[in-house]
Parts: structure tokens; C-alpha cells; sequence
């Protein structure tokens, strides 16, 4: 029997990342190949010194606990992971087991791409909360606030009451101007998650609630 479809995908990931927009681009592998059983992205960065995997780590609320593998598949990179540099010349692969473990990479060549393949060690491969939000930073740098608050809601529909997606609601309302609704987003957001207190005090999404004694008290 005839398909249209093929049992597989290819994407040339040098020329997704040349595509792109500025010196830094991400391509979600996981949505454009429809990856269902892992996490999957590359990083592009056309300049050496500058950024190509960002400092983070895989335990907190937008996160499942995901391991990591790094591969660096065009250029080179240096890692740190832990506080410790680790150099990562092409064709280097990398594994951070620690979810918890802070990690980031510059890049040491001009056009270096870096492969992140991520999952969870002790139950099955899911959509993090920070990815359930489609189509979220998109919107966002648009400046569709709308659109961007209906998008961190359906994130919420998957994972009710998590504390990455209510900060976001949080951010969304306040530049809607619904403080109310911002406030209480926050607070839920919070209070499960200590560092958005920081977070908020220094965020610009806040900048219409800096003066209200109910936003200074939640992030006190």
C-alpha cells in the first residue's frame, strides 16, 4: 500500500543552525524530527568565546531530571561542569549523569555545534514543563503576551501547579497588567521553588509590582 510518509527524517543540522537568527542557535531536534523517546537539540554558535550550551542544570522545576550527552560535532567547545573545564574538541562526547550538576559551554571555534541528547534515568521519556509550554519564547520575543500565557497554560494542563510554569504566568500577567492574577501565579511559584525569589526581585517581567508590598513580601 502507498504512503506520503517515510519511516524516517534528516536535518542538516550545520545548515539549521547558518538559518538562523544571531550568533547563538538552538534547534529543537525533539520537535522538528517528532522525537518521542528522548530529548533532543543542537546548539550553533558562530563565534569562538561566546556561549554555545547556556549554564544550567537538569533538577529544577522547568526540568525532569534529565542526564546529558553533549557531542561536539563541528569546532570545538570548553565545558564546565561542576566548576571543573573540561576541553572538547571535535568529536568529544560528554556525559553528565548528575541532573543536579551545573553545567555550560563556550566555544573555542568559530561554528561550532554541539548535539544534547537528554532523559530521565528511572522512568520514561516525557515532555519537560519548560518544553510543554509550545510555542512560549516565541511569543514572548514577540511581545504577544496573550499568546505566550495561553501557551504557559496548556503547560499547566500537563503539569498542574508547576512552579516554572506559574512563574511564567506570573511574568505574563504583570505585563498584561492583571497584578492580582500575578501575585497569586507567583506565590504558588515560590513557594514551592526558593531561587524565583531571587529571580523575581531583579526581573523586568516585575517591573509594574516592584512597589507593591505584596509582591516585595512574597520575594522578601
Amino acid at each position: 500500500m502507498a504512503t506520503t510518509e517515510t519511516s524516517y527524517r534528516v536535518v542538516s543540522l550545520p545548515q539549521e543552525g547558518r538559518d538562523g537568527d544571531g550568533d547563538r542557535v538552538f534547534v529543537n531536534l525533539r520537535r522538528t524530527l517528532d522525537i518521542g523517546a528522548f530529548g533532543a537539540g543542537s546548539a550553533f554558535q558562530r563565534k569562538a568565546g561566546e556561549t554555545v550550551i547556556p549554564d544550567h542544570h537538569e533538577a529544577g522545576p522547568g526540568g525532569d531530571r534529565h542526564e546529558e550527552l553533549y557531542v561536539v560535532v563541528q569546532g570545538g567547545a570548553r565545558f564546565t561542569v561542576g566548576g571543573e573545564e573540561i576541553d572538547a574538541p571535535q568529536g568529544t562526547a560528554l556525559f553528565v549523569h548528575d541532573p543536579g550538576e551545573m553545567r555550560t559551554a563556550v566555544a573555542t571555534t568559530d561554528e561550532t555545534i554541539v548535539l544534547a541528547v537528554g532523559g530521565p534515568r528511572d522512568h520514561a521519556y516525557r515532555t519537560t514543563p519548560a518544553a510543554s509550554q509550545e510555542g512560549f519564547w516565541e511569543a514572548y520575543w514577540a511581545k504577544d503576551y496573550v499568546a505566550a500565557l495561553e501557551s504557559t497554560k496548556r503547560g499547566l494542563e500537563l503539569y498542574p501547579g508547576n512552579a516554572n510554569l506559574l512563574y511564567n504566568v506570573a511574568c505574563m500577567e504583570a505585563l498584561l497588567g492583571n497584578d492580582d492574577a500575578a501575585l497569586t501565579a507567583l506565590a504558588g511559584s515560590v513557594g514551592q521553588w526558593e531561587p524565583y525569589k531571587d529571580q523575581a526581585r531583579k526581573d523586568d517581567d516585575f517591573v509594574s509590582l516592584r512597589e507593591d508590598p505584596r509582591f516585595l513580601a512574597l520575594v522578601r
